[in-house]
């Protein structure tokens, strides 16, 4: 069995976290949580972790270079750096408005890239 020390990040608490894992990578218990989400946390974290990227995307035809946005969910981490290089790529005609989707679907994962400011 393995033990994997967290520091939760699903509220400002910060709760120091102990996985537990079975020789088979599944989780056996959650300790030092002191509230539920602690718990959901440590389990995903350690069986599939994932993130929400934030970044920026160029515009052309507005009043400033960039807007910027995040993925709408989160996706897995591994892959982060394939959508940055898809933000990287993309460009998005103004107007753009809070909420419209600049990068659909991006690298496969079903989620969407969303801008997070106005940019006309």
């Amino acid at each position: 069995m393995a033990i994997i020390e967290l520091t939760c990040i699903s509220c400002p608490l910060g709760c120091p976290l102990k996985v537990e894992t079975d020789g088979a990578g599944q989780v056996v218990s959650v300790t030092g949580n002191t509230c539920k989400r602690g718990e959901a946390y440590g389990r995903k974290e350690v069986t599939a972790p994932t993130r929400t990227v934030t970044s920026t995307v160029k515009v052309e035809g507005a009043g400033v270079p960039v807007v910027s946005v995040r993925t709408k969910t989160d996706i897995p981490k591994e892959k982060i750096f394939d959508c940055m290089a898809a933000i990287r790529e993309a460009v998005a005609q103004a107007p753009v408005h809070i909420g419209d989707v600049v990068v659909e679907n991006v690298c496969g994962t079903g989620v969407d890239v969303v801008a997070t400011k106005d940019a006309e």
